[in-house]
């Protein structure tokens, strides 16, 4: 799959959850199917984490059609007591900055990590 990286052993920056919300920031119709690819996770593993975003209050979503519209709380603060005053818009930015030289999913726009 093009602009996917490859798998990965080993420890990492960023939790599965931080990775599936920047990928649902830059795509807000994104499909489960595309959202794991892109995370090297499983569909279920993506089910579960977009359940735990929003059952607190950091992601909510909408039926349209066959699909979901999802929302991104970005004025919500981080849970972890050392991210204090963190908003998720603070995280995405700093994401954004990474992702600006890599390729977005298809059906993305660059720079859309409006609420």
């Amino acid at each position: 799959m093009e602009g996917v990286p490859e798998s990965h052993n080993g420890w990492t920056f960023l939790t599965n959850h931080a990775r599936v919300l920047a990928v649902i920031a830059d795509n807000h119709s994104a499909r489960i199917r595309d959202i794991a690819a892109h995370c090297r996770l499983t569909e279920r593993a993506v089910q579960k984490i977009i359940a735990d975003l929003e059952q607190d209050g950091y992601l909510s979503h909408t039926k349209e059609g066959r699909g979901n519209v999802y929302r991104v709380q970005a004025g919500k603060v981080l849970r972890h007591p050392a991210e204090a005053g963190l908003s998720v818009a603070a995280l995405l930015s700093l994401l954004a900055q990474d992702e600006a030289g890599r390729h977005p999913l298809p059906g993305t726009e660059a720079g859309d990590r409006s609420s």
